[in-house]
């Protein structure tokens, strides 16, 4: 049983919204009492989330927005606070993989392409966030990382040289905002039931196992379990918590 939260009144922002854990996070905001903001890339499946939501019964909208632009993430920034008058939470989630590659073999496009994404896009969500955050002294940030943040694998240094960024830019930034009312924290998702993960691993029957093995659990995340994590570093609940990389993964990291 998941404990229970009470946004009403409080609006929330998250990227990368229309899908995996982005959209589970989205949709508990909303269950929870909250207005909503979605952003994603993808217009059509952005399209279909907003819609489902609304049909439910709750307080969203939807924007377009590729958070490797730093002018598209202000907008959408601005288009929350414009429609529903404040911002009080925010996930940001977009995120890309890297292809698998030799270090000795990656080139500058993909490198450049998944620090544009997962490392500056959540550095320019962040900043307008602060902006809205800052003005009313108030506000509780989760940025995502993974457990890529935390350990290094085989043919992943560009994805993981992101997701370590995350983790040293909120800290700092956490340590900067405490004193102004505003809590920012990381989360470290494990491997989680997502389509980027499902599209991953789609006929690698022997890299699964491999992951299965790795995962003291014995079994995949959520995409839920992960929006329960997000909505309780926004809540009350973890008033006195900040600037943590907070691993979410069935126990990988602590092997």
């Amino acid at each position: 049983m998941n404990p229970t939260y009470d946004f009403h009144g409080q609006v929330a922002f998250v990227t990368g919204a229309s899908s995996g854990m982005g959209l589970a996070t989205a949709r508990a905001f909303a269950q929870a009492g909250a207005a909503v903001a979605l952003a994603d890339v993808d217009e059509a499946t952005l399209t279909a989330a907003v819609e489902h939501l609304n049909h439910q019964g709750h307080r969203v909208i939807g924007t377009v927005c590729d958070v490797s632009d730093e002018d598209q993430v202000a907008a959408a920034v601005d288009r929350a606070v414009e429609t529903f008058g404040r911002l009080d939470m925010a996930f940001n989630n977009a995120g890309i993989q890297a292809p698998p590659s030799d270090a000795a073999e990656e080139t500058a496009e993909n490198f450049d392409r998944v620090s544009a994404v997962n490392l500056r896009g959540i550095w320019a969500a962040q900043k307008h966030e602060l902006r809205q955050m800052r003005a009313q002294g108030s506000g509780a940030i989760v940025n995502n990382s993974s457990l890529g943040g935390l350990v290094g694998l085989p043919e992943r240094a560009a994805y993981h040289a992101s997701k370590h960024g995350v983790i040293g830019l909120t800290k700092s930034a956490a340590v900067e905002y405490a004193p102004r009312g505003i809590r920012i924290n990381a989360i470290c998702p494990g491997v989680v039931e997502t389509p980027m993960v499902t599209d991953m691993l789609e006929g690698q029957a022997e890299a699964m196992a491999g992951i299965l093995q790795q995962q003291p659990i014995g079994r995949l995340g959520t995409a839920e379990e992960i929006a329960q994590s997000v909505l309780w570093l926004c809540s009350p609940g973890a008033s006195f918590v900040l600037g943590v990389a907070l691993p979410v993964d069935g126990g990988f990291t602590a092997w």
